[in-house]
């Protein structure tokens, strides 16, 4: 399955993002999904993932209560909506199916899209 990584942009602290992940060659349902993001100079960093059937969520603590996961599966497509944005969220976000272990570990997926760039200004 292909991932492609859509709905980054420019906003200003305190605003919000819709980021979408669209599938081709594949069904998303077959595959819990997560978001990741990597800022320059960093390492990759676990946000939040969503089970199959959207029954199940978790988040990384730094997105918690800002950020919510979601699914369609009847679009194949998954998303990131991101509010109270801050200038620390500032990266490159990624899309990516979880094939086995840690669901909060990067090595644990695969199927990596492109990548979307936000960029939060203060």
């Amino acid at each position: 399955v292909q991932l492609v990584e859509s709905g980054g942009g420019l906003v200003q602290a305190g605003g919000s993002l819709r980021l979408s992940c669209a599938a081709s060659g594949g069904t998303l349902s077959s595959y819990y999904m997560g978001w990741f993001r990597q800022a320059p100079g960093k390492e990759r960093e676990f946000l939040a993932v969503i089970s199959r059937n959207w029954g199940s969520t978790a988040y990384a603590d730094s997105v918690k209560g800002r950020f919510t996961i979601s699914r369609d599966n009847a679009k194949n497509t998954v998303y990131l909506q991101m509010n109270s944005l801050k200038p620390e969220d500032t990266a490159v976000y990624y899309c990516a199916a979880y094939r086995g272990g840690g669901v909060r570990n990067t090595s644990s997926y695969d199927n990596w899209g492109q990548g979307t760039l936000v960029t939060v200004s203060s």
